[in-house]
C-alpha cells in the first residue's frame, strides 16, 4: 500500500477555484494536481456544504469537536442536576431536625 498524501487547505481551495472555473476538463486538471478526478468534486461538495469551515486540518477533526461539544453540554446539565439534588438534600435534611 502506498503512502497517503495530504493536501492543505490552500491546495484544496485552489483546486477547487481552478474547476470553477471550468477552462479544463476536470480530468485534465485532476492529472495537472496529481490527484483522482472524484477527489476534486468531493472537495467541491465539502467547501459548497461547510464553507469556511471546509478542511479544517488533518484526521477527524470535525468529529472529534462535535465529541467534545457533546460532552461539555453534558457535563453541564449533570453538574446542575448534581447541584439540584445537593439543594434537595439540604432542605429536606433541615426538616427532619
Amino acid at each position: 500500500m502506498g503512502k497517503r498524501v495530504r493536501f492543505s487547505k490552500e491546495f484544496k481551495l485552489e483546486a477547487v477555484r481552478l474547476l470553477d472555473l471550468g477552462k479544463k476538463p476536470a480530468v485534465e486538471l485532476a492529472l495537472e494536481l496529481g490527484i483522482r478526478r472524484n477527489q476534486l468534486y468531493k472537495w467541491k461538495e465539502q467547501l459548497s456544504r461547510r464553507g469556511e469551515q471546509a478542511f479544517p486540518g488533518h484526521g477527524r477533526t470535525i468529529a472529534s469537536h462535535d465529541e467534545v461539544s457533546r460532552l461539555r453540554q453534558e457535563l453541564e446539565r449533570v453538574k446542575e442536576e448534581r447541584d439540584i439534588l445537593k439543594k434537595a438534600a439540604a432542605y429536606f435534611a433541615k426538616e427532619l431536625k
